[in-house]
């Protein structure tokens, strides 16, 4: 059997090597905004966990994809919490102000966490993040800022837990007293199931689930390892010591936001905020219960995994029915949670990749054949759809030129030594007031009747004074300027305060009636969501009654079947019998009738025999009948029976009759040793057309068609019995010639050992006693030269030449 895939791998391959063919691609579509999902499949102990795990030393697909993502976008990842998700799996963006603030209060917590810097990574996994290449997506817009959400679930038992949940988890396994009864804990709660909702966009996601925003792989990894694998449920069976009972979903979620026009801080605007994500799903292995000899809960988690991956199969078959014949049959989703999380995905939403793993094991061959025919079955469905990405509007490069500013902007700081402006000290406004004054002669009195001095300086204090009285009443009018250029201002600034007030009125009557009609179609959503509910369990109700009516119809029709097929069965049985009884019978009267033709075939040769020697007796004169002895000297001297007479000389002698064969036309050899000895039996073969020879001879096999070896033996009563071998004469390819033999007839004389006389009649009549007691039974058949076949019932009489065995 022959399958076809898009890429076959060796057991040998590198993890590097499916991850550039299988992972990469999806890592690269995430960054673009595009969502992508991967599945691991097949039958259990194939190694879909370690495909995605990887091993120490040597990391698997998960932590390679984490590795690239956060080498494509680590320089430029947004602050924590900046980006926040919302319970409608959609995502809201904080402003720095905001992030600072839950930052503090989320450090302000009993229990903070240790930055991922300063973590010590756990020695069991470090190994496996240890990815030496440094992988990187091609295309990363360095205008946008990015946040990575992870969150861990798994499916068990056709129930979603989540992983990351602070909560215990051991919801299989209860506690036990000694009397073998659940202990009443009012400790231990149960973790909850989860339930699938659609959001605005349809597209399903898990309500409650809890989502970590992590800045790093080693974070990354740590929260898939330490809290979440190590809460996976795995067991131990007979094919797989330590088998996935669940199918476990690890979610990476990629939130992009674009920043402003300064390049500085992150747009506040939801509607330019792009979600992706990508999905790595390891399936829990198909397996038969009569390999592992699951029991209890082990068969019912082998059922549930089953019946899921049956699903799985069941909706790609109507996709690819739907793609190929153009029908619109309805995709069972919700038969299982597994496909209905992913639902989304089939539908278009996405690119979806598959990795079979097999395994070589001769035990696994029936369900491997099983696997890669739904594998290779899946590569037909193509669905796909478009995916509309908010436009922008702003200029490209923004966080290029804002970095180069303040590289620049730091440049000039460190020539200048200090501060932008700062420099020599500059003259103020009052000293440059004050340089424009005249300046003061000098005030120094030296004598007493100096008066030049007091004058000049009296007219230079009066000239200034008018200076100062021109400057101040200047002063005056600018400030009354000022004033009057404020006040308009103000009457402007309050014009607009209260057109503002109005609008601010306006948008707040909108925002409240918006309020008003989203709380509305809030408690229409719930009421909406309850309905759908009661439906969807309505309709697993219906569903369960549908399938237990059909397999009552279907244990039914099997009975009818059954019954049909031993109906069928017994009137066979009983035409057979029929048809063995009536040949029975028929062959029993053929039979009989057989037997009854040759008892009266016999009859009527008896008689015929009698008439014969009757009418000898009649026709022979008396004078040649030998004479019979007196009663008297019989009784004297009985004769011994061994030998029978001879016949008298006079009686006539019956000729050997040749006897010819069948073949008379073709040429025969007639192969006669040397020591032939004449056995004058009736039956002697003759052949007119024959070349008689002592020893065969290549010239006289040329010459003839058929070969006659005559040959001679003691029989075991004494008497020479002669075999004539036939056979046929072929020309070899070598040019020679070979004999094949066909056919051999036996001629045999015998002598009569005894003499039987018949029997007298109870009342013998006088005249006919000396007649009928010359001849014996055997006289009278040796005196008749009658053929028959050899070994016949039927008599003599009946065939006058020899047939070929």
């Amino acid at each position: 059997t022959q399958y076809s895939f898009k890429e076959v791998f060796g057991t040998l391959v590198a993890q590097k090597e499916l991850f550039d063919v299988v992972a990469k691609p999806l890592v690269e579509d995430l960054i673009r905004g595009k969502n992508g999902l991967l599945f691991t499949y097949g039958v259990t102990g194939s190694g879909k966990t370690h495909t995605m795990t990887g091993s120490p030393g040597d990391g698997g697909l998960l932590p390679r994809c984490l590795a690239m993502i956060f080498n494509s976008i680590g320089p430029f990842q947004a602050k924590r919490f900046v980006f926040k998700l919302d319970d409608k799996n959609g995502v809201d963006v904080q402003s720095e102000v905001e992030a600072l603030l839950e930052r503090q209060r989320r450090e302000a917590l009993p229990t903070p966490k240790t930055p991922a810097g300063k973590r010590q990574l756990d020695p069991e996994f470090a190994d496996m993040i240890d990815v030496q290449d440094q992988c990187r997506a091609e295309e990363v817009d360095e205008d946008n800022v990015y946040g990575v959400f992870v969150s861990y679930i798994e499916i068990y038992n056709n129930y979603i837990y989540d992983l990351l949940e602070e909560a215990p988890f051991d919801s299989i396994k209860p506690k036990w007293n000694n009397c073998n009864t659940p202990v009443r804990n009012g400790d231990f709660v149960p973790p909850q199931s989860k339930i699938l909702r659609e959001d605005q966009n349809h597209n399903m996601y898990v309500t409650g689930c809890t989502e970590v925003e992590v800045k790093s792989t080693e974070e990354a990894f740590e929260v898939f390892w330490r809290a979440g694998q190590k809460k996976r449920r795995i067991a131990n069976t007979q094919l797989n010591r330590e088998s996935s009972r669940s199918h476990s979903v690890f979610i990476i979620k990629l939130a992009q936001a674009p920043l402003d026009a300064d390049g500085d801080n992150v747009l506040q605007e939801k509607e330019q905020i792009t979600l992706s994500q990508l999905s790595l799903v390891d399936l829990a292995g198909s397996e038969r219960t009569n390999r592992t000899k699951a029991e209890g809960n082990r068969l019912r988690e082998a059922g549930n995994i089953n019946q899921s991956l049956m699903t799985l199969r069941t909706c790609i078959e109507v996709l690819r029915e739907n793609q190929l014949y153009g029908t619109n049959k309805m995709v069972p989703y919700r038969d299982s949670k597994l496909t209905h999380l992913f639902k989304n995905y089939f539908d278009g939403e996405g690119k979806v990749r598959m990795i079979v793993c097999v395994n070589p094991k001769a035990e696994d061959y029936e369900e491997s054949l099983q696997v890669m025919r739904f594998a290779e079955m899946t590569q037909e469905v193509e669905v796909a759809r478009p995916l509309d990405r908010p436009l922008c509007g702003l200029t490209p490069g923004r966080r290029l030129r804002n970095q180069a500013f303040r590289e620049e902007l730091n440049r000039k700081l460190q020539l200048r030594g200090g501060p932008v402006g700062a420099g020599p000290e500059e003259p103020s406004a009052a000293e440059l007031f004050f340089q424009s004054f005249p300046p003061l002669p000098s005030c120094e009195l030296l004598d007493i009747n100096d008066d030049q001095t007091l004058p000049k300086l009296i007219e230079a204090l009066e000239q200034r004074h008018k200076m100062r009285q021109m400057l101040a009443e200047e002063f005056a009018k600018n400030v009354l300027a000022f004033k009057t250029m404020l006040q308009e201002f103000d009457s402007s600034v309050a014009s607009k305060e209260n057109y503002i007030q109005g609008k601010l009125a306006e948008k707040e009557k909108t925002i409240t009636g918006q309020k008003t009609e989203l709380e509305r179609l809030e408690k229409k959503i719930k009421t909406l969501e309850y309905k759908i509910e009661i439906l969807e369990k309505t309709a697993t109700i219906y569903e369960e009654d549908k399938r237990n009516l059909q397999q009552e119809l279907e244990s039914k029709s099997q009975k009818l079947q059954r019954q049909a097929s031993d109906k069928r069965r017994l009137e066979a049985r009983l035409q057979g019998m029929v048809t063995e009884t009536s040949l029975k019978w028929e062959k029993e009267c053929e039979r009989r009738v057989a037997a009854k033709q040759l008892e009266m075939q016999n009859k009527l040769w008896v008689k015929d025999e009698k008439l014969k020697q009757l009418k000898a007796i009649v026709t022979e004169p008396r004078a040649e009948r030998p004479e019979r002895p007196s009663r008297e000297r019989e009784r004297e001297k009985p004769l011994p029976r061994s030998v029978s007479p001879s016949p008298a000389p006079s009686t006539p002698a019956v000729p050997l009759r040749p006897r010819r064969s069948r073949s008379a036309g073709e040429r025969w050899v007639d192969h006669r040793p040397p020591s032939h000895v004449p056995t004058e039996t009736l039956l002697q073969p003759r052949m007119p057309r024959a070349i008689t020879v002592d020893a065969p001879s290549e010239r006289a096999l040329a010459r003839c068609d058929r070969y006659l070896l005559t040959h001679q033996e003691l029989a075991s009563d004494g008497e020479i019995q002669t075999k004539l071998i036939k056979g046929d004469v072929f020309k070899t390819r070598g040019g020679g010639q070979a004999v094949q033999f066909t056919d051999i007839e036996t001629l045999k004389q015998e002598s009569p050992t005894g003499r039987k006389r018949r029997s007298s009649p109870s009342n013998p009549d006088p005249a006919g006693d000396a007649a009928d007691s010359e001849w014996t039974d055997v006289e009278t058949r040796c005196s008749v030269a009658v053929e028959m076949r050899a070994g016949s019932a039927l008599g003599p009489g009946f065939q006058h030449h020899a047939q070929p065995k």
